[in-house]
């Protein structure tokens, strides 16, 4: 699909199509499982007003992912999804991290969580061989959203790999409510074969140490987030986007076509105050943002990297916003075909 082609109406109709979903495979069989983590997949907003002891329990698994239609990865990933899982805490609390390497494993693997105080981010507490159990405590001293990531030399193949996620460290008295909240985090693939050949494709050292990666992708996969994962609103409804990028090289310019930041937490402070009406927003590898957005005119609305050459190459997903037309804010002539019916 050339990138032109794509910002059209047809295009985000294809989007939200989707490609061709991956289920988990029965055990034993050699299909490629289903690593796409969806954007709803995350915990909601913490009530206690108390400090909490919260366990985080990670493993670290090594697996054939189906990274397109008919085309599959190695991927290495906390959990089985890439990213890894949501981890939601509040300034104040204890989190103790268990991490676990399957005993299938061919690597050794840990966890750095940027959102500690101490060394490495828990990484040297975590080296884990194959099938070893480590573990380490610590307070959530800063309120934010931080990446995690495995940080085992070589560190940027274990992040290209999939080894990336989020915390959240919520402030004193959370963040204000909104309907939706989603978790979106980009990524890079680096192969030897070219885009889109099938069969299960082979990691490219020197691509990746190049920068060249051949795929970029959002929650694991070729536009992953899209067809019956793309994220599902209503108009009227209110979202907030916990966008972060596992990198492990490059910067996103994130952005979501026909839609405009109504809030955004810079760089993923929490405790500063937002900045209002913004269209893209750059987030470095290894950072976050966090962004509000409210939806008053029904559609499929694209997120991209604003890079837009990195569309084609799979950085895209859709918001779907159902509802009745707001023609006081948007109206097309009569017979101009739209781009929000399923």
């Amino acid at each position: 699909m050339k990138l032109l082609a794509l910002l059209t109406t047809a295009a985000a109709a294809a989007l939200v199509a989707g490609a061709a979903v991956a289920q988990d495979a029965p055990a034993g069989s050699q299909a490629p499982i289903d690593i796409v983590r969806r954007g709803d997949d995350l915990p909601g907003p913490l009530t206690a007003n108390s400090p909490r002891h919260h366990v985080v329990n990670l493993e670290t698994t090594e697996v054939i992912g189906q990274l397109e239609d008919g085309t599959s990865y190695t991927y290495w990933t906390y959990n089985n999804r890439v990213p890894g899982p949501f981890v939601r805490v509040r300034v104040g609390d204890t989190v103790e991290v268990n991490m676990a390497n399957a005993a299938n494993s061919a690597m050794m693997h840990n966890v750095d969580f940027h959102a500690v105080t101490g060394p490495g981010g828990g990484a040297a507490a975590t080296n884990a061989m194959p099938g070893e159990h480590k573990s380490f405590t610590f307070r959530a001293m800063k309120p934010g959203l931080y990446v995690y990531h495995c940080a085992t030399p070589m560190v940027a193949q274990h992040i290209a790999n999939g080894m990336y996620g989020l915390i959240l460290v919520e402030p004193e008295g959370g963040l204000p409510a909104v309907d939706h909240e989603f978790y979106v985090m980009q990524g890079e693939l680096y192969t030897e074969e070219p885009m889109g050949t099938p069969g299960l494709l082979t990691e490219s050292i020197e691509k990746l140490l190049d920068e060249q990666p051949t795929y970029y992708v959002m929650n694991g996969a070729f536009k992953a987030l899209t067809g019956d994962r793309a994220l599902q609103v209503d108009v009227g409804d209110t979202a907030r986007i916990y966008f972060g990028v596992g990198g492990p090289n490059k910067i996103s310019s994130f952005h979501v076509i026909g839609e405009i930041f109504d809030n955004v937490y810079q760089d993923a402070s929490l405790v500063s105050e937002p900045i209002q009406d913004v269209q893209t927003v750059l987030v470095a590898p290894g950072g976050a943002t966090v962004v509000d957005l409210k939806f008053e005119v029904p559609g499929s609305y694209i997120m991209v990297d604003h890079a837009l050459s990195r569309v084609d190459r799979g950085a895209a997903g859709i918001i779907q916003v159902n509802g009745a037309e707001n023609p006081d804010i948007f109206r097309t002539a009569p017979g101009t075909p739209t781009n929000h019916e399923h």
